[in-house]
């Protein structure tokens, strides 16, 4: 199943993609939260003939694919090549940092460059929605925990995340740096999250080309390793890297302008498209 949220910012309702049509979950499910996101939920709206659904029409936003998120927890340097671009070494475990929920945005919403930004910088990522309860589990069923998959663009802001003394999170956080949808693809249709084609163009250039079979930990070690240091709720959210190309990596680096347009896919999972635009 694909699972959206649609409407506008704060008012967003539950829907389905059938074929080109979006459908209302209203009926169904009050939201697409972690509350819904378990497997008998999942399994009851499996069974539903979506042409029963009514069918939502028009030009409709499509907000974050998961609402009432508990954690957005973030991976870094975990694709080889990417950390080859960048100079640095192969970690020896995931590096983790945090996203501030407020930087969750729909896939197709601005992205807002932050006041002072001039280094801001385009990630595309598989996110991870948890859909059960995970603590201490290996990696041989850590992926029964997983409800699903979505696309993030984990937007940087480079001298925010390494010169403003601190952790990477200041670089990671602004306001609308974490476009995550527009589905929620459910873990039945994804069988293999370790080989997903992935892309991100900037102005209709080729910045990103990868595959998440070059990552240096897969999905199941990621939430393995999480999962021994706190509990997974349903509905958090993990972003788990991204292949070389990003602006930083470039000579010389590159970095976003008021006006530019990212969009990026990754296989099976849908397309993003954002405007950078300029803060008030």
């Amino acid at each position: 199943m694909k699972l959206v949220r649609y409407g506008a910012v704060g008012s967003e309702q539950p829907g389905m993609i059938d074929g080109d049509t979006l459908r209302d979950l209203s009926g169904e499910i009050d939201d697409v939260t972690g509350a819904t996101l378990d497997d008998a939920t999942l399994d009851r709206l499996r069974t539903l003939d979506p042409a029963t659904l009514p069918e939502v029409k028009g030009n409709i936003r499509l907000g974050p694919c998961v609402g009432s998120f508990g954690k957005f927890l973030c991976i870094g340097l975990n694709y080889s090549d990417h950390a080859a671009e960048t100079g640095a070494a192969i970690p020896e475990h995931p590096i983790l940092f945090f996203k501030a929920n407020s930087a969750i945005v729909g896939a197709h919403d601005d992205v807002v460059m932050p006041r002072g930004s001039t280094h801001t910088d385009w990630e595309v990522e598989l996110g991870v929605v948890i859909g059960t309860t995970a603590k201490y589990v290996s990696k041989g069923n850590a992926l029964d925990h997983v409800a699903g998959y979505c696309v993030v663009n984990d937007v940087s802001e480079r001298h925010f995340q390494t010169q403003l003394t601190g952790q990477w999170t200041k670089g990671k956080s602004c306001d609308t740096f974490g476009p995550t949808g527009p589905y929620l693809v459910t873990r039945d249709e994804i069988p293999d999250p370790q080989n997903l084609a992935m892309s991100l163009d900037v102005n209709g250039k080729r910045m990103q080309t990868g595959n998440t079979s070059t990552m240096i930990f897969t999905v199941a070690e990621i939430i393995e390793h999480l999962s021994g240091l706190m509990t997974l709720h349903p509905g958090d959210i993990i972003t788990t890297g991204t292949p070389p190309g990003v602006g930083m990596g470039m000579k010389p680096p590159t970095y976003l302008k008021v006006g530019d347009v990212m969009e990026l896919e990754i296989e099976g999972l849908g397309r993003q498209r954002q405007e950078v635009k300029e803060d008030a």
